[in-house]
């Protein structure tokens, strides 16, 4: 099959985690998590992100999305959010169609929301003509590959619960901003503050499969209900969780995460020697963003799948994932300057 650079969901699944698969399909096991690989896995999540918390396994990262402000939020909320963020732009409305409320898009230069920008919204308390502004929804790793550090996540979540507000975060490359960090994930979600957790492993080499993590289990009161009206309620759901036994086993997300951003760095330190190519973004986790001439796009593409982000600029994105190989980049690099002579 063709290799490109169009998403981390186009990889494959790790090995590992195959392995974890095949294993959790010997015999027979109670359905709707009442078996031991999800009991397992659920102390697992609780050790990161403690006792306090709960989580919930579900199928895909909208789901978890979805569910996850859903247990948070009235009708009569609004959730505010990057302008590129997936539950704006990617998520065909999903969001506002099941929750209800009110999507609020900030504008961004590098997918991170500021205080400055979250200051504009709040607003109209108490006021019932206007939605009530509720949760500030942000993505780490961002849609443009960029990491929020762990002060400005801390100082987010400060600023949300002064005004009463809650802090969701889209987590779908959350492996990935661990990675570029250097830490895990207690001290980048739950010391500093974050109330709801999309966690993702999708991206990073597992099959299918995301979690959902309440930081305060008393957000998730009922959730139960909520995740069986949204669809998302796993009938043999040891096959979600004992991938992230074999995710969490010795580390795998890190050396899968830590691997692709690294794929990422070398790809755009290829890109930079070239002067035709211009990177629009800094190059924190697996994504690198760059300007190409348009007439190219079309035969690169041919060879190494990509999407085109802003077909009137010529930008592009450029996915790694955990089996980019170095041979992948060099034959890429070899197309693109081949292409520009």
């Amino acid at each position: 099959m063709k290799r490109g650079f169009a998403s981390d969901n186009n990889a494959g699944v790790h090995p590992e985690i195959m392995k974890a698969l095949d294993n959790a399909n010997d015999g027979h096991c109670i359905g709707y998590g009442d078996d031991p690989f999800t009991l397992e896995a659920r102390e697992i999540f609780r050790d990161i992100f403690g006792s306090q918390s709960e989580v919930f396994f579900v199928f895909l990262g909208t789901g978890a999305n979805v569910l996850g402000l859903k247990a948070i939020t009235q009708s009569y909320h609004s959730i505010i959010c990057a302008e590129t963020a997936h539950i704006h732009v990617d998520e065909c409305g999903a969001p506002e169609k099941f929750t209800g409320c009110k999507l609020l898009p900030v504008e961004t230069s590098n997918g991170k929301i500021t205080i400055a920008a979250l200051e504009k919204h709040m607003h109209g308390f108490g006021f019932e003509h206007h939605s009530q502004p509720r949760v500030i929804s942000i993505t780490q790793s961002t849609e443009m590959g960029t990491v929020y550090t762990v002060k400005e996540i801390a100082d987010i979540c400060e600023f949300a619960h002064k005004n009463n507000l809650l802090v969701h975060v889209d987590g779908a490359r959350i492996a990935n901003a661990a990675a570029a960090l250097n830490m895990g994930f207690t001290e980048m979600i739950k010391d500093a503050g974050v109330d709801v957790l999309s966690f993702g492993g999708t991206k990073n080499g597992m099959m299918y499969g995301e979690a959902i993590v309440f930081l305060n289990k008393d957000l998730a009161e009922n959730f139960k209900y909520l995740r069986k009206q949204g669809m998302q309620l796993a009938s043999k759901m040891r096959f979600i969780s004992t991938q992230f036994l074999a995710y969490f086993n010795n580390n795998l997300w890190l050396k899968n995460a830590t691997h692709a951003n690294g794929m990422a760095k070398l790809l755009a330190e290829k890109v930079m020697e070239i002067p035709q190519v211009k990177i629009t973004q800094e190059v924190q986790a697996n994504g690198v963003f760059a300007i190409v001439p348009k007439n190219i796009i079309p035969q690169l593409q041919e060879q190494y799948f990509f999407y085109e982000w802003n077909e009137f600029t010529g930008e592009v994105r450029w996915m790694t994932s955990w089996d980019t190989t170095v041979e992948d980049i060099e034959g890429f690099i070899k197309i693109l300057k081949n292409l520009l002579k």
